[in-house]
């Protein structure tokens, strides 16, 4: 089987130029509970937010279509096919370019629920199929189970990830470490994988997913979660920090991180759990006094992208972030 790194294919970096972003609309009644209609107001928020830069396509359970076209914003194209749950980060398609960027495919992962976590997923197992054919690309079937939010590359051949997700043995037992490199390296088109370590403790449902503690910003240069001597989090940070600086990273040492309590459960809003659109960074933000320092810190990391600030505690509550909800289909070069 040919694979994408042997087609010349790879993932560009989220900082790179997209065509649109892809969401999904909150739908999981067992997994919001209270706060479903609130979920609601907040992805709509960020879903029109990133519409005033670029196009959005929104995925919504044929029952709540018209309900996710009233709340969005003219620029947001409402997509109606059954889903399971709404974090396309996860189960959609991983878009691809060719080296030239005059070509776009997409590798499949198999999907899981984050080890079966919740269920049912059929319907969220069978969208990246579904939306790959939408966008008429040649797609990749890689073979083993894979989150978009455990992974993110830098577009010059890096893949970054962590020990705690990727060998979870409720992903692929079946797979040795080196196997899991090998195979996530020939389906994202790179060359080099760092491991970090763990995650977020308080990440209860993905495993210590790299997107919530980690962001390039641009090739070999991230942003690192890290915490107080105090916090629970520390020694787990600084590993991370040390991994990425010996593997050759520029990094600069982000630390905030905000605490709270949504419908009486105790969470963890990462900062870090941003996304990268077309001119703007869409970051999730506590309403408290801690989110002063964070934005100004984001718009030194970032000082060529508008910093839009969006509401994150219930979507922490729910698991993540603008990151993890949102989904990015890169520009195929005109031409």
């Amino acid at each position: 089987m040919v694979t994408p790194l042997e087609d010349g294919f790879a993932m560009p970096a989220e900082f790179a130029p997209h065509e649109r972003t892809i969401m999904g609309w909150p739908t999981r009644r067992e997994l919001w509970g209270p706060e479903l209609a609130q979920a609601k107001i907040d992805y709509a928020a960020v879903a029109n937010a990133i519409a005033a830069f670029e196009p959005v396509t929104m995925v919504a359970s044929p029952g709540d279509a018209e309900e996710a076209r009233a709340a969005l914003d003219g620029n947001v194209e409402i997509v109606a096919e059954p889903i399971d749950d709404s974090w396309l980060r996860d189960n959609g398609p991983i878009f691809l370019l060719s080296g030239d960027g005059a070509e776009r495919r997409a590798s499949l992962f198999a999907f899981n629920a984050w080890g079966e976590k919740f269920t049912p997923y059929d319907d969220d197992a069978a969208l990246a199929a579904k939306l790959a054919s939408r966008w008429e690309v040649t797609t990749y079937e890689p073979g083993m189970v894979l989150e978009g939010g455990s992974v993110h590359v830098d577009g010059a051949g890096m893949v970054v990830t962590t020990e705690q997700c990727l060998l979870h043995p409720s992903r692929n037992p079946w797979m040795a470490r080196e196997q899991i490199e090998g195979r996530v390296r020939e389906e994202l088109g790179a060359s080099e994988m760092l491991w970090l370590g763990r995650g977020l403790i308080e990440d209860r449902d993905t495993d210590g997913h790299v997107d919530l503690i980690f962001a390039f910003t641009g090739p070999r240069a991230a942003v690192i979660q890290t915490v107080p001597e105090e916090n629970h989090n520390f020694p787990a940070c600084m590993e991370n920090v040390s991994r990425a600086r010996a593997a050759g990273l520029a990094v600069i040492e982000f630390p905030h991180l905000v605490y709270g309590e949504i419908a009486g459960e105790p969470i963890a809003m990462s900062y870090l759990n941003l996304y990268l659109c077309n001119g703007a960074a869409i970051v999730p933000t506590s309403g408290g006094p801690e989110d002063e320092a964070a934005l100004a810190q984001l718009g030194e990391v970032f000082p060529e992208r508008e910093i839009v600030p969006v509401p994150g505690l219930v979507l922490a509550y729910g698991g993540g972030g603008p990151h993890c909800i949102t989904q990015q289909v890169p520009a195929v070069r005109a031409g």
